[in-house]
């Protein structure tokens, strides 16, 4: 079994886009006005309409702008260079600026437009750095 994906459900989809590409860098696949991914190398982030829950069962499925317990993670290369270039787009978004956690990583966490916690992380100490050898 491998981890595919994790699918963000938003009532718009162009505004949650238009953010991960900025923050990114990466050019989303924008499918249908309902649907788009992120592709990286090791996973996708996914970002679908409100529309689409209907394919899933309906509205009472998920909910847009409601996640508090999921982090979307993304490793840097440099998590400070990183928060030099995005501060200023991100100004009030921006939740902890760079600090090295008990576990090793460098970690700058923000917020995307529907309130999902994004974090951009360095692995810093040794063992950070061996475990994301692969």
């Amino acid at each position: 079994m491998n981890f595919v994906s994790t699918r963000i459900i938003t009532a718009d989809v162009r505004r949650l886009v238009g953010f991960y590409e900025e923050v990114t860098g990466a050019k989303p696949r924008l499918y249908t006005e309902d649907f788009a991914e992120l592709i990286t190398e090791v996973g996708t982030l996914a970002i679908g309409s409100t529309r689409t829950l209907q394919l899933f069962g309906g509205d009472h499925v998920a909910g847009p702008a409601a996640n508090r317990t999921a982090i979307i993670e993304f490793r840097v290369a440099d998590v400070d260079a990183e928060y030099r270039r995005l501060v200023e787009y991100l100004g009030e978004a921006v939740v902890q600026a760079p600090t090295t956690m008990p576990w090793g990583n460098r970690s700058l966490q923000f917020r995307d437009p529907d309130g999902n916690l994004v974090n951009f992380f360095t692995p810093v100490t040794a063992e950070a750095i061996r475990k994301f050898e692969r």
